[in-house]
């Protein structure tokens, strides 16, 4: 299931970075669409959403999970 997730602080490369990073060290297997404008990545992934915005936080960024 894909969930669209709101990150005010993600502005560059690097945040996408490590924003991927932190997800796909948990799910491999996990597809990530950023949208860098908006500042809102969509993550098709098997872990459940609170934990997904465990790993953006961890990465060091807020999330809120967009409607």
């Amino acid at each position: 299931m894909t969930t669209t997730f709101s990150v005010p602080d993600m502005h560059c490369g690097k945040c996408r970075a490590k924003i991927e990073d932190a997800i796909l060290d948990a799910d491999e297997g996990a597809s990530l669409d950023f949208d860098m404008g908006a500042r809102e990545v969509s993550v098709d992934t098997t872990l459940g959403i609170e934990a997904t915005l465990e790993r953006i936080k961890q990465a060091g960024y807020s999330a809120v999970q967009k409607p």
